[in-house]
């Protein structure tokens, strides 16, 4: 778990940015030091500075304290699970809505806050650099898009942070305050809107797969519009991301023919992929740095797999490793989906299989049976090479995919043709007819097609439900709808924790 507290984050941005990159990011005179006011002098090192802009998206599903895991723990869908009740306090005590300024996992703050330090740096130096002015305008709606990506996280997380939009030196690293919320979302917007002309059409899949499009900002923006109730601006842009429902969008993307086809782990950045979270076993990653920002492996997967698991000769079972058995599906989740055509891609039915005698494994905390088979390691993916096996698996992750925006217009409309056409092409891939376009019936199919990738919980809030939903877990309105702040942020800064927390 990460310790830097608010107050030194910006401060380390720099190094934070080299440790993330490639050896050859930049050779430092003398070794070990990093002189900002020197570096970023040309394109070669304001593109690492870049890379390591986006590093911290890795954020949703890498390290233990990843955000799906965590998502997933607190909403209806899923348990904590794990080992024991005490198997990662913070995860445990989301679960059930239990978090304190103590107990909350650091470095949700912490993470976000670097990636918006390493977005200011970025954007404060590119003016000055030796590199063309295409690109530089491109780098910065890059740069730009990152940080409002990160600041969206960090005020559905916590509501009452800071807006930072220059480095900090040694003599303002004390000084941020909180601001409303609505500060917040007008600066997110802003850079949204900046970015978005600036941004390509599209980006070469051999060489750029993972940075952001036009197609992409787009689709965060109308995200943004949606959660402040602005839902006349968010159908605006997510038609312009969505283009005509089934067919293929401006930018290139659509809905893949197989919803299985989604959790393939080679099927990278994929035709419905529009924000994507890229994770590597290049980084030989081990215990060492895990959960350090510069592991690169996909944690999520080693995290929801089943412990002992083992199948006898000839079964028909999947072929997995063990794992952690984090993120067991609920009863609810699965009495909502077993009739539903993507069951199987999302749910592994291991209580079913272990009745039938064709696999085996060894209940955990909250066990139910049923296991997120959306990001199940999978045998075919467990790294050969060097660094730990369960930190090095490879599937990537989705943070925004087109049946998601699909949804989110069609939220955002409300009703008529166009939201009707729009939750009917979600459900038509899957073979489903269609069903009357109301919130409910949006509601109901972002929770199935959506199900395990982090999503439910935002929603829940979102649309008011959490406390309804969430009652037998402990949740307390206008208290458990975010995060506490963490105490170390509290502690000699002039951050003020949030309401009815301690």
């Amino acid at each position: 778990m990460k310790t830097t507290k608010f107050k030194y984050i910006y401060a380390a941005v720099a190094v934070a940015m080299m440790g993330s990159c490639s050896e050859d990011f930049v050779t430092i005179n003398p070794e070990g030091k990093f002189d900002s006011s020197t570096y970023f002098s040309n394109e070669q090192q304001c593109y690492a500075a870049l890379i390591g802009t986006y590093d911290p998206l890795r954020k949703n599903t890498g390290g233990f304290e990843n955000l799906v895991a965590m998502l997933n723990a607190g909403s209806d869908d899923f348990y904590a699970g794990g080992g024991s009740s005490t198997d990662g306090n913070g995860i445990q005590n989301f679960s059930t809505h239990s978090l304190t300024s103590i107990s909350i996992p650091g470095s949700f703050w912490n993470d976000h806050y670097q990636g918006v330090g390493r977005a200011n740096l970025l954007i404060s130096k590119i003016p000055a650099a030796a590199m063309s002015d295409a690109v530089k305008v491109r780098f910065t709606a890059e740069a730009k898009t990152l940080r409002a990506f990160y600041y969206f996280n960090l005020v559905r997380l916590f509501k009452n942070i800071p807006l930072v939009l220059d480095p900090l030196t040694t003599q303002t690293i004390y000084t941020p305050e909180q601001v409303t919320p609505d500060v917040i979302y007008a600066q997110i917007e802003k850079d949204l809107l900046e970015a978005i002309p600036a941004l390509p059409n599209t980006v070469d899949a051999a060489t750029e797969s993972g940075r952001f499009n036009k197609g992409a900002a787009q689709a965060l923006l109308g995200k943004v519009y949606l959660f402040e109730g602005k839902n006349s601006q968010a159908a605006a842009v997510l038609a312009e991301v969505n283009g005509t429902p089934g067919a293929t969008n401006q930018y290139g993307n659509k809905l893949l023919t197989k919803f299985s086809d989604l959790w393939v782990t080679s099927n990278k950045f994929n035709a419905e992929s529009l924000i994507e979270v890229s994770h590597s076993s290049a980084g030989n990653t081990d215990w060492s740095f895990w959960g350090q920002g510069k592991d690169e492996g996909n944690s999520l997967n080693q995290m929801v797999g089943p412990r002992g698991y083992s199948r006898p000769t000839g079964s028909d079972a999947a072929d997995l490793p063990s794992g952690w058995a984090f993120n067991p599906v609920t009863q609810g989740l699965y009495d909502v989906m077993k009739n539903d055509p993507r069951f199987e891609a999302t749910i592994y039915d291991l209580k079913a299989l272990k009745a039938a005698g064709k696999a085996d494994y060894i209940p955990a905390y909250q066990d139910t049976g049923y296991f997120l088979n959306k990001y199940l390691p999978r045998q075919s993916d467990v790294r050969t090479g060097g660094g730990n096996q369960e930190l090095n698996y490879k599937q990537n992750s989705y943070i925004i995919r087109l049946a998601d925006t699909y949804l989110m217009e069609a939220e955002a409309l409300g009703s008529g043709a166009r939201a009707q056409a729009l939750l009917d092409a979600v459900r038509a891939r899957v073979g489903l007819t269609p069903v009357p376009v109301t919130l409910a019936a949006i509601k109901l199919e972002r929770r199935m097609e959506l199900a395990g990738e982090g999503h439910r919980f935002f929603d829940l809030v979102r649309w008011g439900d959490a406390a309804t939903a969430l009652a037998d877990r402990g949740f307390n309105a206008g208290t458990d709808e975010i995060f506490p702040i963490p105490y170390t942020e509290l502690n000699g800064t002039k951050l003020k924790q949030n309401p009815n927390y301690q």
